[in-house]
């Protein structure tokens, strides 16, 4: 299974980056998991900001390739417990789905381009984070997923 995740911006923190260098690392048993970030369109004027994500769209969409299941985070997506997650995973991989490409978007959100083109708009949860915190949370949860569904020790 290969996975890409698309995402808005650098990481600024230490930490972060060394969170997610972590559980990228585990996840090299069971997937190729890829990270492309994409500079943010700067935003002067918030009459501007549908102009802008449509731009950031664009970049993000030449990285999709056509058979590419694609999951965007939006706050109105679908929310999923872990084990819900783990059995979404699963059911892709055997459908035969051969690279899952998740995209989180700037503070602004993401481009309707970019959602229109989703295969399932999902939600982390009704809070809000930090952009930075969600890559680092979501590259947990697949790893969290592949631990579930494989049956091993990690998951509580």
């Amino acid at each position: 299974m290969k996975i890409k995740i698309i995402a808005l911006g650098k990481i600024k923190e230490k930490y972060l980056q060394n969170g997610m260098d972590e559980f990228l690392k585990r996840l090299t048993p069971y997937a190729q998991v890829s990270v492309a970030e994409i500079s943010p369109v700067q935003i002067k004027d918030e009459n501007l900001t549908p102009k802008a994500l449509s731009e950031e769209g664009e970049k993000i969409l030449s990285l999709i390739k056509p058979l590419d299941y694609v999951i965007t985070m939006e706050i109105k997506g679908q929310e999923y417990t872990s084990e819900g997650f783990a059995e979404k995973l699963k059911e892709l991989t055997n459908n035969g789905v051969q690279e899952i490409v998740f995209v989180i978007g700037s503070s602004c959100g993401i481009g309707e381009n970019v959602s229109a083109r989703a295969d399932l708009k999902m939600s982390m949860s009704k809070m809000t984070f930090l952009h930075e915190f969600a890559r680092l949370i979501l590259i947990e949860q697949i790893y969290r997923a592949f631990k579930i569904i494989k049956g091993e020790k990690y998951h509580k």
